[in-house]
């Protein structure tokens, strides 16, 4: 009898892990980002996630997180394979994997839709190890999709694996891509565009953006429906109403 019990446990698969979030971190490495400004980037992103708020928020939700550098159509990399998240240390073990990740290209276009594509993709391999309860892409990025499939192509097969995308705008003078990303890429139920005022401003703006998309929203100030999108802080929700974290 025991050893009946031994050969049925070894043919039943193995259980499915769970965690509270996946989060893909797409940054655009195309360009128009020089190295000066990739730098800020990968800095800044790495100093988000060792912000408090958000290091207790992965640790809580028992998170995998993903790198992927994007640039022009069949330039998109994963550069940091999933990792999960479940202590201090290993947050802060990945926030310097993801300060000292080598540039894989730098004279190349702006594909968003492949970028998605890529973290579609890659969704998908987590899901045979894994489920996980909330599913986001946060694109960062400093210009309008110019090649590849435009981002919006990509929203039906998002929304079938019920994934969400929130975007990042760094927005130089005389640009409306805040109103670009809102229109065209953010996808799914709260999904948001936070701007930042050109690349000096991304370090503030991608810790808020990420405090945001890792805590749970137990309250929230509603602001009027209408934005003009002359200010760097205005800020999106897909749907009728803009919000403040």
């Amino acid at each position: 009898m025991p050893l009946l019990l031994f050969l049925f446990l070894a043919m039943m698969p193995a259980p499915v892990l769970a965690c509270g979030l996946a989060l893909v971190l797409a940054v655009d490495v195309s360009g128009s980002v020089d190295q000066q400004e990739y730098r800020i980037q990968m800095d800044g992103l790495a100093a988000a996630l060792r912000d408090g708020i958000v290091v207790d928020a992965l640790i809580d939700q028992q998170a995998q997180i993903s790198l992927i550098q994007w640039s022009g159509a069949s330039r998109q990399e994963q550069s940091v394979p999933w990792t999960p998240v479940k202590t201090v240390d290993d947050v802060y073990r990945l926030a310097d994997v993801i300060e000292a990740v080598p540039r894989p290209w730098r004279n190349y276009s702006t594909a968003i839709g492949e970028a998605l594509a890529l973290a579609l993709a890659s969704f998908e391999t987590l899901d045979t190890k894994m489920q996980c309860d909330r599913r986001v892409i946060d694109v960062s990025g400093d210009g309008r999709s110019n090649e590849g499939p435009p981002p919006q192509d990509m929203r039906l097969a998002l929304r079938r694996a019920g994934i969400t995308v929130n975007a990042l705008a760094i927005e130089e003078e005389g640009g409306d891509l805040t109103a670009y990303f809102f229109e065209n890429l953010i996808e799914g139920e709260g999904a948001f565009v936070v701007s930042a005022n050109g690349f000096m401003d991304y370090p503030a703006q991608i810790r808020r953006k990420l405090q945001r998309e890792t805590t749970k929203q137990l309250s929230r100030l509603v602001l009027p429906d209408k934005c003009d999108h002359t200010s760097f802080s205005c800020d999106h929700k897909r749907g009728s109403q803009r919000i403040l974290p």
